[in-house]
C-alpha cells in the first residue's frame, strides 16, 4: 500500500489472485480439439494429464475419483477409458496390491499418457482408411448403375 499525493491510502486493486503457471496449470496439448473426441472423453483425458507425473507421464486414480472430479459415473468413465485405449491416447495396466493379511487384489489401473503426436497419426490413418473404403462403394455403385444402364435391368 501506498500514499497518494493528495495524502490518501492506494489500494492496488487487482481482479484476479496471483498465479504460479508452473504450480497451478497443467498442459493440455492443442491437437486434442481436432481428433473428434466428445466431451466426456476430453475431460477423462484432461482429468488423467492433471494427475499424471510430468516425469513419467503415468498416474493411478479410480474409476471413481475420476468420476467424482468430471462428474460421471463409474461405468461412464470406463466407457470414456475404452475409447481413448483405443483411440492410443492412453495405455492403461492392471496393478496389484497387498492387504495387510498379505493377500493379493486387484489395484487401480496404472495410465500412462501417450504421446499426442502418436494418436494424431493413429487418427489420421484411420480417416484415411474410411476414405479408401468410402472410394471403393463409391466405384462398385458407379459400375452398378453403368451395368444398369447398358443391360435395362438391375443388377441386383
Amino acid at each position: 500500500m501506498g500514499r497518494r499525493k493528495d495524502g490518501r491510502q492506494h489500494l492496488k486493486f487487482t481482479r484476479y489472485p496471483k498465479r504460479d503457471a508452473i504450480r497451478d496449470y497443467f498442459p493440455l496439448p492443442n491437437e486434442i480439439f481436432s481428433l473428434g473426441l466428445s466431451t466426456g472423453e476430453i475431460a477423462v483425458y484432461a482429468y488423467l494429464m492433471y494427475c499424471e507425473d510430468r516425469k513419467t507421464f503415468q498416474c493411478y486414480p479410480s474409476y471413481k475419483t475420476i468420476g467424482n472430479a468430471v462428474g460421471m459415473s463409474k461405468n461412464t468413465v470406463k466407457k470414456y477409458v475404452d475409447r481413448l485405449i483405443e483411440k492410443q491416447l492412453i495405455t492403461a495396466e492392471p496393478t496389484s496390491v497387498y492387504t495387510q493379511k498379505g493377500e493379493k487384489r486387484n489395484g487401480n489401473l496404472l495410465y500412462t499418457v501417450r504421446p499426442i503426436g502418436d494418436a494424431v497419426e493413429y487418427h489420421y490413418e484411420q480417416q484415411m482408411i474410411r476414405l479408401e473404403c468410402e472410394m471403393r462403394c463409391q466405384a462398385a455403385l458407379k459400375k452398378l448403375a453403368e451395368f444398369d444402364r447398358k443391360h435395362g435391368k438391375s443388377a441386383v
